[in-house]
């Protein structure tokens, strides 16, 4: 049995594309106008270094052509994430990337043009009101100026942007379209389709022989495909060296933080804090072994509930009134944003045939966000619901907030907002939870969102980092290399835990991995979170979380997040929130009278 195919599904629960575009026939009409718009920046080259006045008209120009062109790029985004086998969402996809590419093109000259300003004269245009809404974008080409090209180097570099989606696409199109799983056999043992949405489901399952064969099954499949999936990631560590090379930075690590003013040494010292709490994790592993009644413990073993007869359905109507109930901390302003986005089919909530796998928040400027979900009905869900929740609160504040040149918030605190939610989520499901098994649950669940989010990720990292290095090194980077790096890195993450050979492609199905150096910030962002919930719920006040939201791209991560209580120059908030990981654990051998 297959999912179904998106025209058999309940359109209430699907997202409503018609606040972007009515139709598809205005998405071409816009797409035709964009077309024109890129073509007319033709007429800008030469012309920002003029004056003040023409700096300012040239920006408003390309600026007002970007929000256009976003805008057209993302509704057919949307439209190709929920039917990945939709021909006409392909070729829509296709069309506005080409377009994306021809507008970076077009634009290639910004940076380098804007760098030819002697630097006081720059200053003294900046100074002028009217060009406050550029201020800050301005200041960071200037930052950059050591690893930007000239006009013609920046235009290869641009031209070059529609090749460099080949390796996420083969990726995108094998694992979502091609692929194909086996059924496997459920606790009764009856013959279950096994998909990317079930494969978290059945992970959990109580019987251990379940487990295993959904890892076998899924992981095989990927299997199946493991040269392919190598050549794809191989293509897209080339590209990242490549980039870093071209403009002049140490490594692709470099290359990646440099945007966000954030250090490498933020990158290293996260994943050697991680490994300071390697005692922590063992200690976890030893008692999720006792108490799952385990001679040995399997990786396949690491996400079932480790508390007897304790499952929570979560369907979604429950879920959407759980998330409402426990983000009331943040105010009465966010609460009707939430029933907007619930009312007015912001979501997309079950999984069809070719959609997108996982879940994502898409901001939408001038309209609203969109959350992409594939809702099984399990408390993950809910979580799941409160985290893509985040996105589109932080995007919809900073919208709100900054103009288009600024509303776009940076990765590094993407992933805050998010798990605010989750952290409030979680300490609100503790406070109202009386019954110890349930509670017990309940600590168990935050302690997987400590290995999955700061543990799991980190590793996910050290992964990056050490596939980049092997490349930069000279060794090829072949499915042998790159199996047995994620071998090791399990073996020394997850000590005390069998390390079974069918896990070592897991690496291979990690979409994250095509925009490198992104995961480190789900440790970062969790342990920002830990640190502003626990400050929203001890004051009683959300106002500066809010004001962090509505900054948008204003100002560098690192200085936005002080504004909501966290400082990340300092590796205190990584520290504190891997001791709340061992005071969790040692809550729950207390609850379990370990």
């Amino acid at each position: 049995m297959e999912n179904k195919l998106r025209s058999e599904m309940d359109p209430v629960y699907q997202w409503d594309l018609k606040p972007i575009f009515e139709s598809d026939d205005a998405w071409r009409r816009a797409l035709a106008e964009c077309d024109a718009a890129v073509k007319a920046l033709a007429s800008l080259p030469g012309t920002l270094k003029a004056s003040q006045e023409s700096l300012k008209a040239g920006l408003d120009q390309i600026y007002a052509t970007s929000e256009a062109a976003e805008r057209v790029y993302e509704y057919a985004m949307l439209k190709k994430y929920q039917d990945g086998g939709d021909t006409a969402g392909q070729e829509m996809a296709g069309l506005a990337t080409s377009m994306i590419v021809a507008l970076q093109t077009a634009t290639a000259f910004v940076d380098p043009e804007l760098l030819t300003i002697p630097e006081t004269q720059l200053n003294q245009w900046l100074s002028a009101e009217g060009m406050k809404p550029y201020r800050h974008i301005i200041e960071n080409v200037v930052r950059a100026r050591a690893h930007t090209l000239d006009h013609n180097g920046e235009r290869f570099m641009a031209m070059l942007g529609d090749a460099a989606q080949t390796p996420e696409n083969v990726f995108e199109m094998l694992s979502e379209v091609e692929m194909r799983f086996p059924n496997i056999h459920d606790e009764k043992g009856e013959e279950v389709p096994l998909t990317h949405a079930s494969f978290g489901v059945y992970r959990e399952s109580r019987s251990q022989s379940v487990r295993k064969a959904a890892f076998e099954a899924y992981f095989g499949e990927f299997g199946r495909y493991i040269n392919t999936l190598t050549a794809a990631y191989a293509g897209s560590v080339k590209l990242d060296c490549f980039n870093a090379e071209a403009r002049g930075y140490d490594s692709a690590c470099a290359a990646a933080l440099f945007g966000n003013n954030v250090p490498v040494s933020l990158y290293d010292n996260l994943i050697a804090a991680v490994h300071d709490a390697f005692p922590a994790m063992r200690r976890y592993i030893e008692l999720r072994k006792h108490r799952l009644g385990l001679d040995a413990l399997n990786l396949y073993d690491l996400y079932t509930p480790i508390v007897d007869d304790v499952e929570i359905d979560m369907p979604y109507q429950k879920a959407r009134d759980l998330v409402r109930q426990a983000l009331r901390p943040l105010g009465e302003e966010y609460q009707s944003l939430l029933d907007r986005a619930f009312d007015e089919r912001w979501i997309d909530v079950y999984e069809n045939r070719g959609k997108h796998a996982g879940a994502f928040s898409m901001g939408v400027y001038g309209v609203h966000p969109y959350v992409l979900l594939n809702y099984a009905d399990k408390l993950d869900d809910a979580f799941t619901l409160a985290h893509e929740l985040g996105h589109s609160m932080h995007s919809f504040f900073s919208d709100r907030a900054q103009g288009y040149a600024n509303h776009d918030y940076a990765i590094f605190v993407a992933e805050v907002a998010s798990t605010v939610n989750e952290v409030l989520l979680t300490r609100y499901l503790l406070s109202v939870e009386t019954d110890p098994a349930r509670r017990a649950m309940l600590l168990n669940h935050f302690l997987e969102g400590f290995r999955t989010t700061i543990f799991r990720q980190t590793l996910f990292a050290e992964f990056e980092r050490d596939a980049h290095a092997l490349y930069q090194s000279g060794t090829p980077l072949t499915a042998e290399a790159l199996n047995k790096l994620y071998h090791d890195l399990n073996a020394k993450y997850y000590e005390g835990c069998v390390i079974n050979d069918f896990c070592d492609v897991e690496w291979a199905r990690i979409p994250h991995f095509y925009s490198a150096f992104y995961v480190y910030q789900y440790a970062t962002g969790f342990s920002s979170a830990v640190a502003i919930a626990d400050r929203i719920l001890r004051t009683g006040d959300a106002s500066d979380y809010l004001r962090f939201l509505s900054t948008g791209g204003s100002d560098y991560p690192i200085e936005e997040l002080k504004l909501a209580g966290v400082d990340l120059t300092t590796p205190d908030p990584i520290h504190d929130a891997l001791k709340a990981f061992d005071d969790a654990i040692g809550q729950l051998e207390k609850l379990l009278g370990e």
